[in-house]
């Protein structure tokens, strides 16, 4: 098997600015340097003229394309811009009648150069990036392979529940229609050569080429990964579809794997939540962290444990603006489903106003924070209740950052200091996968 190519959607923008640095070919033409192309009438405009769309194919293999204003941490509390440099081609698209979608089409090992090194610091031990290398081309293939299953089935892909007590909304790449992945935490992020690499990262990408996890049936694994799993591993239909991963397992992030409550019982959850248990990813050495985490990711101080407070003004206005819902007063959030970590995916939220149940994580995550709350891993203290039971303030004390599906990069960072080789770590976070070359 060839090395395949993936399409990444980088951004969408009414007036994409961009630089070719070297000569490309595009619509018959030798072009390079500044360019800048629009929609009008639902047409890409380029250069004076109008295309359905258009690919810029780099003439030499070194040369390179910068993206201006990409927008990195979409929704996140460290959002911001910057202009980004690619190999590969530029595939440009309408989207919506009226968005330029600027689309890279690159080699998936080039890719996974980029992955490694925008997840985390390129600094980390190479036992831990060659774990991240295999999980990342074992999931971005998971989904390129999903995606055409979907395709050939003639199936209808709905993420989306809604009774009059209940919406329940899971977010994954099927969002995405015209690439295979998009390059932010929706998917993994991906920042092409301008996170380009060190000489660790490139080392980990070449040991591992070609390199997945299967099942015992040999397919490919969905190899999930957060930032931190808050102390047990989620299981995968607790996230996102109602489909059960024999390697996506509840476990503990420890040795001793199978030693942790049922944490789908409250007081488990409870005691749990408000402790800091032993785990892999309990720790706060600084150098290990600094590995794993980003400087914008190291604006976190604490992640493993975390707490946030609402006054009763601030979570009314929040829950309207984030859910387009008039909840009124919140008098309580009342937890309904806890996953195996300790994650709620089913969240009632008792206004004065209206009661609705809401989940899976990232939908109560991201209706419970101005970007999104570490995780769905909380529990709910209400304070100085009014003579109609509506608290003065919630306080929310929670585990964990991201969903805890599968490799827990903190955990997994301290496991590669601790000199576990890649093949352990990723037998502790995927129970029963195999490590197979596809090419």
């Amino acid at each position: 098997m060839s090395t395949p190519v993936v399409s990444v959607g980088i951004m969408a923008t009414e007036k994409l600015g961009f630089r070719l640095g070297g000569e490309y070919s595009v619509a018959g033409s030798t072009v390079t340097g500044e360019q800048t192309a629009t929609v009008e009438n639902g047409f890409i405009l380029w250069n004076g003229q109008y295309y359905d769309e258009l690919a810029f194919i780099p003439k030499d293999d070194a040369n390179r394309f910068t993206l201006c204003g990409v927008t990195i941490g979409v929704n996140f509390h460290w959002e911001r811009t910057e202009d980004q440099q690619f190999s590969g081609a530029l595939r440009l698209i309408v989207e919506n009648g009226e968005l330029v979608r600027a689309i890279n089409i690159v080699d998936v090992e080039d890719y996974l150069l980029s992955v490694i090194s925008s997840e985390m610091s390129a600094t980390a031990s190479l036992e831990l990036l060659k774990a991240h290398a295999v999980i990342s081309r074992s999931w971005l293939l998971a989904q390129i392979e999903k995606n055409r299953e979907i395709v050939e089935a003639g199936e209808v892909y709905n993420p989306l529940t809604i009774t009059d007590t209940e919406i329940v909304k899971w977010y994954d790449r099927e969002d995405h229609t015209t690439f295979d992945v998009c390059a932010d935490d929706h998917c993994q992020r991906y920042q092409g050569v301008t996170r380009q690499s060190t000489p660790t990262v490139q080392q980990a990408i070449a040991a591992t080429r070609g390199k997945v996890l299967t099942t015992d049936g040999g397919k490919l694994c969905d190899a999930r990964f957060s930032k931190c799993c808050g102390g047990v591993f989620e299981e995968f239909e607790n996230c996102w579809e109602p489909v059960h991963h024999s390697y996506l397992e509840a476990r503990r992030d420890t040795d001793d794997e199978m030693n942790f409550p049922d944490l789908t019982v409250e007081e488990n959850a409870r005691e749990w939540i408000l402790g800091r248990p032993e785990s892999f990813c309990n720790t706060s050495d600084a150098q290990i962290l600094s590995q794993v985490l980003n400087n914008y990711d190291q604006e976190t101080t604490d992640f493993y444990r975390w707490s946030v407070e609402y006054s009763r003004e601030e979570l009314a206005r929040l829950v309207k603006e984030r859910s387009g819902i008039d909840f009124g007063d919140i008098v309580d959030l009342q937890p309904v489903a806890r996953g195996t970590s300790g994650r709620l995916y089913r969240l009632r939220i008792v206004g004065t106003k209206r009661t609705l149940i809401i989940g899976k994580e990232l939908e109560i995550r991201r209706t419970l924070s101005p970007s999104h709350l570490y995780s769905s891993a909380f529990v709910v203290e209400r304070h100085d209740l009014d003579a109609d039971g509506i608290p003065a303030r919630i306080t929310l004390r929670g585990a964990g950052w991201g969903h805890g599906a599968g490799l827990c990069q903190i955990g997994a960072a301290v496991m590669g200091a601790k000199g576990y080789p890649y093949e352990r770590i990723l037998a502790h976070y995927f129970p029963g996968s195999n490590l197979s070359k596809l090419y």
